[in-house]
């Protein structure tokens, strides 16, 4: 469902109130490729942020492989498209979330495709934190998300930390404001490093970090290529995001891919740096060979806080593998992992019409003469000669609307 503005508007000040624009820029390029293994792959988020990490980790299991970090999010499929829900049982605790018709919906949207079969996150792990004094994302919200992983996780996969006195912020040991502070630009120092604990627990025992001078650099690139369109400011994301790519893996050295997603009003259009370089993930990237992808969100009419997609206000499918702001995602991910030799894809791209299409393999004939793309089941048009559309391949079997450029 299409979320009306004044009920967008009263989400974003309730998850994260009011803060004051800072700039953030740099030259723009194409994503880079790197030699990135598919199974070195991992997302986290905070906020808006973590439904979104939880969304792709469910969504794509299969890409997703080492798993997900969740910092004050909540159970998939959480608002069940409902603003009223997302900001109430689903933030402020004032109901029951319904955790056995989540789970019901999730186990049907694994057996039908909608999303990749739950069975691939058995040998995942995650991470999750929610602060004991966070007035924004009550704790019981997070105990369900443990609770539904807890359905397709070992019990040893997963870690919840829940004893940390921390407001609704992403905790470090050096940045931010005070612990108990709820307020822009939702970094705490907390003396807690999040991040860090987010990725030793994903990849196991790591170097130690850097604490002093980056010695990679960072990388402002194109999002627009990863929306079908090309239009995703209409879509609530930015035209260009953020990544940490350390001098190894900028050199062709083998390296890992971490996702991390802000939250609602703190993207680098709000907050500046404060997220993709003060939230801890770079210092632990640095010393460990890991590219850290930062995208970004942005503000629309239905979606005046900038957050992501975790409650309809762009897309009726926000949670699946055909939803608009996942399927950019996913198709990041594909473009950074291209660059490894064991498993090199290069995108391919097709315009022709959807009866071509289907024939080829690229897309598949559903209900009502509907054409949908193969493995991503985006929407592209009726099954017809005369009906053409941009299909593009990015992983092996996985195509989306849109073209490689």
């Amino acid at each position: 469902m299409r979320i009306q503005h004044r009920a967008a508007a009263r989400l974003a000040a309730a998850i994260l109130g009011l803060s004051l624009a800072t700039g953030a820029s740099a030259a723009v390029i194409a994503l880079p490729k790197y030699n990135v293994s598919v199974d070195d792959v991992s997302v986290s988020g905070f906020s808006s942020g973590g439904h979104m990490a939880a969304q792709m980790h469910f969504a794509y299991s299969k890409t997703i492989r080492k798993g997900a970090g969740v910092i004050a999010g909540g159970p998939v499929y959480c608002s069940q498209g409902n603003v009223a829900i997302s900001v109430g049982p689903c933030m402020a605790n004032t109901g029951t979330r319904n955790l056995p018709y989540l789970l019901s919906v999730v186990n049907t949207w694994s057996g039908n495709g909608y999303i990749d079969p739950t069975a691939n996150m058995a040998g995942s792990k995650v991470y999750l934190l929610s602060g004991t004094i966070d007035s924004t994302v009550r704790q019981p919200v997070m105990d369900d998300l443990r609770t539904m992983y807890a359905n397709y996780l070992p019990a040893a996969n997963i870690r919840y930390k829940s004893d940390l006195a921390a407001e609704h912020a992403v905790p470090t040991d050096f940045s931010g404001n005070g612990c108990a502070v709820n307020g822009n630009p939702y970094v705490n120092n907390c003396n807690f490093d999040t991040a860090g604990e987010i990725l030793k627990w994903l990849y196991g025992t790591l170097n130690a970090k850097n604490p002093g001078a980056l010695t990679g650099s960072f990388v402002n690139f194109d999002q627009a290529a990863f929306w079908g369109n090309f239009n995703p400011t209409a879509h609530g994301m930015a035209n260009s995001g953020y990544a940490y790519v350390p001098a190894a893996c900028a050199s062709g050295q083998s390296c890992r891919l971490h996702v991390a997603f802000h939250g609602c009003l703190q993207a680098a259009s709000t907050v500046g740096a404060a997220f993709y370089q003060n939230a801890g993930y770079n210092r632990w990237a640095d010393t460990n060979r890991i590219v850290v992808l930062y995208p970004q969100a942005a503000a629309t009419a239905t979606n005046p806080g900038g957050c992501w997609d975790w409650w309809g206000h762009d897309d009726v499918n926000f949670p699946a593998k055909s939803g608009g702001q996942m399927v950019a995602i996913k198709t990041m991910i594909d473009r950074v992992v291209s660059g490894n030799a064991a498993a090199p894809f290069t995108c391919s791209h097709w315009y022709a019409s959807n009866v071509a299409h289907v024939a080829a393999g690229r897309a598949y004939l559903g209900a009502g003469n509907q054409v949908y793309a193969s493995n991503s089941n985006q929407y592209l048009g009726y099954y017809l000669v005369t009906a053409y559309t941009d299909v593009r391949q990015t992983a092996a079997g996985y195509y989306a609307y849109g073209s490689c450029a």
